[in-house]
């Protein structure tokens, strides 16, 4: 992903210790972390929380939509809003944000309650997210830029596969509101260390809301909605039930769903690395690929997920496939945006979020009208059609067909 420093980031980054510059970089990290985990949280506990207040799995799912919804709005609200104020202090704000909503997760006394909590985790998704993407070449010297770019992108498989294992095990061990305590306790040590290791980050020159939509007259950019919008849906219209799915349908006990999550979350961080280093050489395919396991993973699950190693056995498909999917819609986006990286990033901030919300509400509807195996057959129905788009949008030798160049 391209990032731009001007002189006023010269002392920041070359003046401090490179060490302190490294935890900084870290520290943004770890916020990110915090904040993909507190995202997906409910996914493992949703069965838990949904009994706790007598309400169905579909309704349940709404602590996975308004968190989207309201990240997709404040992606580009946030970040234009603040666009002078100084990046750090809005860092901490945001995380300061984030370990109140956790605590009153952890502390609510009906669903409505919990659902203003999820709807705090939405602002700061999309603020955080869109500031922090951005900042390491403000953080380290110009030459190791890349490297810390990278450092930063891993909190994004990272908390999307070991949130919600971790926080099932918590939920099973200890309840579900454990979890949220536990989740409020990481995000202000984070806070912490983001007062403590950052440096002053004046802004820079501000995104406006017409370079937004600038991009959205670019053929490239537009295919990366697209084929975002598909597979996103597809994952969390099914991954967010998947706990019902298992318990329901495959007959694990909570144990065994902890540890069948837990594969699933080591394989999608091996999905991660295998599409960091095959994306740059052939975008468009292996996006395509990560969309067709998705299909494969979630259309035989009411077949073969019956039993114990064949659900065990399609959760390790879907986890290698779905940790190729952060990877290859952030490289599409920015290799389709290269002049503006910002703007970029805001736009898959946005896609990404409204789509989780779009994917966990449809999911509830077909999942309290009809089955969890149902929803995974409709996820799997629409993986197929992302698959098809992104294989048409790949040249013969498989790199990505639009997006002018791959930048990292």
């Amino acid at each position: 992903m391209s990032t731009s420093t001007t002189s006023t980031d010269i002392p920041a980054a070359t003046t401090r210790s490179p060490l302190i510059g490294w935890l900084a970089v870290v520290s943004v990290m770890l916020g990110i972390f915090s904040i993909v985990t507190a995202e997906i949280l409910p996914i493992g506990l949703l069965t838990a929380i949904g009994s706790d207040f007598e309400i169905s799995d579909g309704a349940a799912g709404l602590m996975m939509t308004m968190p989207g919804i309201l990240a997709a709005v404040a992606a580009p609200a946030v970040t234009v809003a603040t666009g002078r104020l100084d990046r750090r202090w809005m860092l901490c704000a945001l995380m300061l944000l984030l370990a109140v909503a956790n605590f009153l997760a952890a502390a609510a006394t009906s669903y409505w309650v919990m659902v203003v909590s999820r709807v705090l985790v939405g602002l700061v998704i999309g603020g955080f997210w869109s500031i922090g993407a951005g900042l390491a070449a403000r953080l380290v010297r110009r030459e190791r830029a890349g490297t810390a770019t990278a450092v930063i992108f891993s909190a994004v498989p990272l908390g999307s596969v070991l949130g919600v294992p971790a926080g099932t095990l918590v939920g099973h061990l200890a309840g579900w509101r454990a979890a949220f305590v536990i989740m409020g306790a990481l995000t202000v040590a984070v806070l912490l260390s983001l007062i403590v290791l950052l440096p002053p980050l004046p802004a820079e020159q501000a995104t406006r809301l017409r370079v937004l939509t600038g991009l959205l007259r670019d053929r490239g950019v537009r295919a990366g909605l697209v084929l975002t919008f598909l597979v996103v849906l597809a994952h969390f219209g099914t991954y967010t039930y998947v706990t019902p799915f298992l318990q329901q349908v495959t007959g694990a006990s909570p144990a065994v769903i902890t540890t069948f999550l837990l594969v699933y979350g080591v394989a999608g961080i091996v999905g991660n690395f295998v599409a960091g280093a095959t994306a740059t050489r052939a975008l468009g395919a292996t996006f395509a690929v990560s969309g067709g396991l998705i299909a494969f993973a979630t259309l035989l699950l009411p077949v073969l997920g019956t039993s114990h190693l064949g659900a065990l056995a399609l959760l390790v498909v879907w986890g290698l496939a779905y940790g190729a999917v952060p990877v290859c819609s952030q490289t599409w986006f920015a290799a389709s945006a290269p002049h503006a990286a910002e703007a970029a990033t805001i736009l898959f901030t946005s896609s990404f979020q409204a789509t989780i919300a779009a994917g966990a509400l449809l999911g509830g509807v077909v999942v309290d009208a009809a089955s969890p195996s149902a929803v995974m057959a409709l996820g799997g129905a629409v993986a197929v059609l992302m698959a098809l788009c992104a294989w048409a949008a790949a040249r013969p030798d498989g790199r990505a067909r639009w997006p002018r160049r791959v930048s990292t």
